[in-house]
């Protein structure tokens, strides 16, 4: 079993891709499945933009200070999924896929969800959706260290804009998990 622990905030989110990602499959054997722990999880003092010209999104870290930086606030938090169970060999094709853009990171997220909510993928997807929804129904918990990708490749790179997971789901998770299987 792994002992690696990391946050994911953008494509990774999705179960099928993270899977495809370090599985090399998007729907992997129950087995390979219960080796990973996924819970929602929110990063502070970080900033989510979406990437100029890409499907995915990079993180920046912000002030927590109002008087030195105007992204404090809510916008200064990303929720994401903190994934524990993963092994070397997952780290390392998860280097792999995010690439020279990014930089590891040792970060704390919280977890987030009342007691038993957000475990397993589709308890994840729920706690999310109610997060994006505005609900605060759902509250912060237990404090977790993790490591994430921090975007490195130049701040001109990135957008305004938060990045959108519902829009990436609904417009171009199909293309990330099943593009091998397509004709050219």
């Amino acid at each position: 079993m792994g002992d690696h622990v990391l946050f994911f905030y953008g494509t990774l989110m999705a179960p099928p891709v993270l899977h495809r990602v370090i599985h090399g499959h998007p729907t992997p054997e129950k087995w390979q499945r219960d080796l990973l722990t996924i819970k929602p999880a929110i990063l502070h003092s970080y900033r989510r933009h979406r990437v100029r010209h890409a499907d995915y999104p990079g993180i920046v870290s912000v002030s927590t200070d109002p008087n030195t930086d105007a992204n404090t606030g809510p916008e200064s938090s990303v929720l994401g999924t903190v994934v524990s169970g993963l092994t070397d060999g997952d780290v390392y094709r998860l280097d792999m896929f995010e690439g020279s853009e990014y930089e590891k990171r040792e970060v704390v997220v919280r977890v987030l969800g009342k007691r038993g909510e957000g475990e397993g993928e589709e308890g994840v997807r729920g706690v999310l959706d109610k997060m994006e929804d505005g609900a605060n129904a759902v509250g912060e918990g237990v404090e977790v260290r993790a490591v994430t990708y921090v975007w490195t490749a130049g701040e001109e790179r990135l957008e305004d804009a938060e990045w959108d997971f519902e829009a990436f789901k609904r417009d171009k998770m199909a293309w990330w998990v099943e593009a091998d299987k397509k004709d050219w």
